[in-house]
């Protein structure tokens, strides 16, 4: 009796252990921003079919990311009076700032040191995507079979878009409120801990009713 009664206790705890969170996969890749007065939004086309106007900022970050809403932004001011202050106007082109950014050494593939964070003022056709005033400025360029920008300036030398599994870099809002916990710590979860000792509560209470009724 005593085992029938321990058994879906015993059964809760191998689900709460299996259930434990494991760090999520993200991929190694270029996102592409727009400068939005003082932010960074996620842009919504690719390099390739975006079309800035004069005066525009754009940017590249290259990092590991889970997906466009973890995506880490490029780093540093980014203002197009002072990336193009010595580009001047010229009729018929318009001016794009440019922020390429090659990210941290955590995110680098293996063997590879990103280059500095560097700006660039494109002056290019009035009618050109930010593919055309990247690569007047950052060549070479290095794109997938699918039109994925894999590589900026030569960076990386190889990949493009690949999965990497393991902990993810924190966001600069993560590094700010202290929100992302040690990933160094190879413990069980907080929750996980919990769990067990809920388990092992009613485990003994179980294992106590289960004796009143043998001894009734």
């Amino acid at each position: 009796m005593i085992r029938r009664a321990v058994a879906p206790f015993l059964a809760a705890l191998v689900l709460l252990t299996v259930a434990a969170p494991s760090h999520a996969a993200g991929y190694r890749y270029w996102s592409f921003w727009d400068r939005d007065g003082d932010t960074w939004t996620f842009a919504t086309q690719g390099p390739s079919t975006a079309r800035p106007s004069d005066g525009d900022v754009q940017g590249f970050r290259f990092a590991v990311s889970e997906d466009s809403k973890d995506a880490a932004r490029p780093r540093g001011t980014a203002v197009f009076e002072v990336v193009c202050a010595r580009t001047p106007a010229q009729d018929g082109k318009k001016r794009v700032a440019l922020v390429i950014d090659f990210g941290t050494a955590a995110d680098a593939p293996s063997g590879e040191t990103p280059p500095t964070r560097r700006t660039a003022c494109a002056r290019v056709a009035e009618d050109a995507t930010t593919a055309e005033a990247l690569a007047a400025v950052a060549k070479p360029l290095r794109y997938d079979t699918n039109a994925l920008l894999c590589a900026i300036a030569g960076y990386p030398e190889t990949g493009c878009g690949e999965q990497v599994s393991g902990a993810k870099e924190p966001t600069e809002t993560e590094r700010k409120t202290g929100a992302q916990e040690d990933d160094s710590n190879d413990g069980p979860s907080l929750g996980l801990v919990t769990g067990i000792a809920v388990v092992a509560v009613l485990g003994a209470a179980a294992l106590w009713q289960a004796r009143r009724r043998r001894h009734a």
